[in-house]
Protein backbone atom coordinates (compact mmCIF):
# COMPACT_ATOMS: atom_id res chain seq x y z
CA UNK A 1 0.00 0.00 0.00
CA UNK A 2 1.37 3.45 -0.90
CA UNK A 3 2.88 5.40 1.98
CA UNK A 4 0.58 8.39 1.35
CA UNK A 5 -2.51 6.21 1.70
CA UNK A 6 -1.20 4.68 4.92
CA UNK A 7 -0.60 8.18 6.28
CA UNK A 8 -4.18 9.15 5.47
CA UNK A 9 -5.52 6.07 7.22
CA UNK A 10 -3.55 7.01 10.32
CA UNK A 11 -4.87 10.58 10.19
CA UNK A 12 -8.44 9.31 9.80
CA UNK A 13 -8.22 7.91 13.32
CA UNK A 14 -7.94 11.47 14.64
CA UNK A 15 -10.32 13.39 12.36
CA UNK A 16 -13.34 14.40 14.48
CA UNK A 17 -15.84 14.48 11.60
CA UNK A 18 -14.95 11.03 10.24
CA UNK A 19 -16.73 8.19 12.02
CA UNK A 20 -15.27 4.72 11.55
CA UNK A 21 -14.74 1.40 13.29
CA UNK A 22 -12.71 1.76 16.47
CA UNK A 23 -13.77 5.31 17.30
CA UNK A 24 -15.71 6.10 20.44
CA UNK A 25 -19.46 6.17 19.81
CA UNK A 26 -19.22 4.54 16.38
CA UNK A 27 -21.58 1.74 17.34
CA UNK A 28 -24.00 4.11 19.08
CA UNK A 29 -24.77 6.43 16.16
CA UNK A 30 -28.06 4.84 15.14
CA UNK A 31 -30.85 7.19 16.19
CA UNK A 32 -28.34 9.49 17.90
CA UNK A 33 -26.62 11.48 15.15
CA UNK A 34 -27.95 14.85 16.24
CA UNK A 35 -27.41 14.27 19.92
CA UNK A 36 -24.16 12.31 19.82
CA UNK A 37 -22.31 14.00 16.98
CA UNK A 38 -23.86 17.24 15.70
CA UNK A 39 -25.23 18.46 19.04
CA UNK A 40 -28.30 20.02 17.40
CA UNK A 41 -31.70 19.03 16.05
CA UNK A 42 -31.26 20.03 12.41
CA UNK A 43 -32.59 17.73 9.63
CA UNK A 44 -30.14 15.21 8.20
CA UNK A 45 -29.22 14.73 4.54
CA UNK A 46 -27.18 11.65 3.60
CA UNK A 47 -25.13 11.04 0.44
CA UNK A 48 -24.62 7.37 -0.42
CA UNK A 49 -21.27 6.52 -1.99
CA UNK A 50 -19.94 10.02 -1.43
CA UNK A 51 -16.35 9.40 -2.58
CA UNK A 52 -14.31 12.49 -1.71
CA UNK A 53 -17.42 14.22 -0.37
CA UNK A 54 -17.68 16.89 -3.05
CA UNK A 55 -21.47 16.80 -3.08
CA UNK A 56 -21.82 16.52 0.69
CA UNK A 57 -19.58 19.54 1.18
CA UNK A 58 -21.24 21.48 -1.63
CA UNK A 59 -24.69 21.03 -0.09
CA UNK A 60 -23.39 21.92 3.37
CA UNK A 61 -22.11 25.23 2.02
CA UNK A 62 -25.57 26.03 0.64
CA UNK A 63 -27.62 24.88 3.64
CA UNK A 64 -26.16 25.93 6.96
CA UNK A 65 -29.41 24.91 8.67
CA UNK A 66 -29.04 21.21 7.82
CA UNK A 67 -26.64 18.43 8.76
CA UNK A 68 -24.91 16.42 6.02
CA UNK A 69 -23.38 12.95 6.19
CA UNK A 70 -21.37 11.35 3.40
CA UNK A 71 -21.18 7.56 3.43
CA UNK A 72 -18.44 5.54 1.74
CA UNK A 73 -16.08 2.67 2.51
CA UNK A 74 -12.94 4.17 0.90
CA UNK A 75 -10.93 5.68 3.74
CA UNK A 76 -8.48 7.57 1.54
CA UNK A 77 -11.33 9.33 -0.30
CA UNK A 78 -13.12 10.18 2.94
CA UNK A 79 -9.89 11.70 4.25
CA UNK A 80 -10.07 14.27 1.44
CA UNK A 81 -13.64 15.29 2.26
CA UNK A 82 -13.05 15.28 5.99
CA UNK A 83 -10.00 17.53 5.74
CA UNK A 84 -11.76 19.94 3.41
CA UNK A 85 -14.76 20.25 5.71
CA UNK A 86 -12.45 20.94 8.64
CA UNK A 87 -10.46 23.50 6.66
CA UNK A 88 -13.70 25.29 5.73
CA UNK A 89 -15.03 25.03 9.30
CA UNK A 90 -18.17 23.23 8.10
CA UNK A 91 -19.45 21.90 11.40
CA UNK A 92 -22.61 20.56 9.73
CA UNK A 93 -20.63 17.87 7.85
CA UNK A 94 -19.70 14.34 8.90
CA UNK A 95 -18.47 11.26 7.09
CA UNK A 96 -19.33 7.65 7.89
CA UNK A 97 -16.99 4.90 6.78
CA UNK A 98 -19.02 1.77 6.19
CA UNK A 99 -20.42 -0.40 3.43
CA UNK A 100 -23.75 0.96 2.23
CA UNK A 101 -25.50 -2.37 2.67
CA UNK A 102 -24.81 -1.94 6.41
CA UNK A 103 -26.49 1.46 6.53
CA UNK A 104 -29.46 0.35 8.62
CA UNK A 105 -27.04 -0.30 11.44
CA UNK A 106 -26.19 3.41 11.64
CA UNK A 107 -29.50 5.22 11.12
CA UNK A 108 -32.84 4.71 12.82
CA UNK A 109 -36.13 4.52 10.90
CA UNK A 110 -37.14 8.04 9.88
CA UNK A 111 -33.84 9.61 10.97
CA UNK A 112 -32.86 10.78 7.46
CA UNK A 113 -34.69 13.76 5.95
CA UNK A 114 -33.31 13.51 2.40
CA UNK A 115 -30.95 11.24 0.51
CA UNK A 116 -28.64 11.77 -2.47
CA UNK A 117 -27.16 9.06 -4.71
CA UNK A 118 -24.53 10.65 -6.93
CA UNK A 119 -22.76 8.83 -9.75
CA UNK A 120 -22.70 5.34 -8.22
CA UNK A 121 -20.95 2.39 -9.79
CA UNK A 122 -23.42 1.26 -12.51
CA UNK A 123 -22.74 -2.44 -11.88
CA UNK A 124 -23.51 -3.37 -15.51
CA UNK A 125 -23.27 -7.15 -15.18
CA UNK A 126 -26.51 -9.05 -14.54
CA UNK A 127 -25.00 -10.85 -11.58
CA UNK A 128 -24.41 -7.46 -9.90
CA UNK A 129 -27.94 -6.08 -10.26
CA UNK A 130 -28.65 -6.49 -6.54
CA UNK A 131 -25.55 -4.38 -5.79
CA UNK A 132 -26.84 -1.36 -7.71
CA UNK A 133 -27.69 1.43 -5.27
CA UNK A 134 -31.13 1.79 -6.87
CA UNK A 135 -31.99 -1.92 -6.74
CA UNK A 136 -35.09 -3.01 -4.77
CA UNK A 137 -33.19 -4.06 -1.66
CA UNK A 138 -31.49 -0.67 -1.35
CA UNK A 139 -34.72 1.18 -2.10
CA UNK A 140 -36.37 -0.73 0.75
CA UNK A 141 -33.56 0.40 3.07
CA UNK A 142 -33.98 4.02 2.02
CA UNK A 143 -37.72 3.86 2.56
CA UNK A 144 -37.20 2.59 6.09
CA UNK A 145 -34.64 5.25 6.98
CA UNK A 146 -36.32 8.30 5.43
CA UNK A 147 -38.78 10.51 7.25
CA UNK A 148 -42.40 10.54 6.08
CA UNK A 149 -41.73 13.54 3.85
CA UNK A 150 -38.17 12.59 2.87
CA UNK A 151 -37.02 12.67 -0.75
CA UNK A 152 -34.45 10.74 -2.79
CA UNK A 153 -32.29 12.47 -5.43
CA UNK A 154 -30.27 10.56 -8.02
CA UNK A 155 -27.66 11.71 -10.57
CA UNK A 156 -25.74 9.56 -13.04
CA UNK A 157 -23.97 9.73 -16.36
CA UNK A 158 -24.88 6.10 -17.14
CA UNK A 159 -27.94 5.71 -19.37
CA UNK A 160 -28.41 1.98 -18.72
CA UNK A 161 -28.39 2.47 -14.95
CA UNK A 162 -30.78 5.40 -15.26
CA UNK A 163 -33.24 3.43 -17.38
CA UNK A 164 -32.98 0.49 -14.99
CA UNK A 165 -33.74 2.82 -12.07
CA UNK A 166 -36.80 4.34 -13.75
CA UNK A 167 -38.11 0.88 -14.60
CA UNK A 168 -37.52 -0.35 -11.05
CA UNK A 169 -39.32 2.66 -9.55
CA UNK A 170 -42.26 2.33 -11.94
CA UNK A 171 -42.70 -1.30 -10.92
CA UNK A 172 -43.22 -0.31 -7.28
CA UNK A 173 -46.50 0.78 -5.74
CA UNK A 174 -44.97 3.07 -3.11
CA UNK A 175 -43.32 5.78 -5.26
CA UNK A 176 -44.69 9.33 -5.25
CA UNK A 177 -43.85 12.42 -7.32
CA UNK A 178 -41.32 10.73 -9.59
CA UNK A 179 -39.71 13.34 -11.83
CA UNK A 180 -36.81 12.71 -14.17
CA UNK A 181 -34.79 14.01 -17.09
CA UNK A 182 -32.14 12.52 -19.38
CA UNK A 183 -30.45 15.92 -19.68
CA UNK A 184 -30.32 17.77 -16.37
CA UNK A 185 -28.62 20.90 -17.66
CA UNK A 186 -31.24 21.42 -20.38
CA UNK A 187 -34.21 20.70 -18.09
CA UNK A 188 -36.49 22.51 -15.67
CA UNK A 189 -34.72 20.70 -12.81
CA UNK A 190 -31.34 22.29 -13.42
CA UNK A 191 -31.53 24.34 -10.21
CA UNK A 192 -32.19 21.22 -8.10
CA UNK A 193 -28.47 20.51 -7.84
CA UNK A 194 -27.54 24.04 -6.66
CA UNK A 195 -24.72 24.28 -9.18
CA UNK A 196 -22.72 21.51 -7.48
CA UNK A 197 -20.64 19.35 -9.82
CA UNK A 198 -18.21 16.65 -8.79
CA UNK A 199 -14.91 16.28 -10.65
CA UNK A 200 -16.25 13.01 -12.03
CA UNK A 201 -19.37 14.76 -13.32
CA UNK A 202 -17.40 17.55 -14.97
CA UNK A 203 -15.21 14.97 -16.67
CA UNK A 204 -18.20 13.39 -18.36
CA UNK A 205 -19.75 16.73 -19.22
CA UNK A 206 -16.50 17.69 -20.95
CA UNK A 207 -16.78 14.49 -22.98
CA UNK A 208 -20.27 15.49 -24.10
CA UNK A 209 -22.15 13.05 -21.87
CA UNK A 210 -25.56 14.20 -20.67
CA UNK A 211 -26.25 14.00 -16.94
CA UNK A 212 -29.38 12.11 -15.93
CA UNK A 213 -31.35 13.12 -12.86
CA UNK A 214 -34.44 12.01 -10.98
CA UNK A 215 -36.19 12.60 -7.67
CA UNK A 216 -39.06 10.96 -5.82
CA UNK A 217 -40.65 10.27 -2.45
CA UNK A 218 -41.91 7.07 -0.87
CA UNK A 219 -45.52 6.57 0.11
CA UNK A 220 -44.98 5.79 3.78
Amino acid sequence: MPRAKLKRFDENKLLPNLLQEGKEGFNDLKGNWNGLHFKNELPITVEMGCGKGEYTIGLARVFEDRNFIGVDIKGDRLWTGSKQAIDEKLENVAFLRTLIHNIEGFFAPGEIDSLWITFPDPRPKDRDIKRRLTSPRFLDMYKNLLSDTGSVYFKTDNTDLFEYTIETLNERKDILDLKYTFDLYASEYVDDHYGIKTNFEQKYLDLGEKIKYLKFRFDK
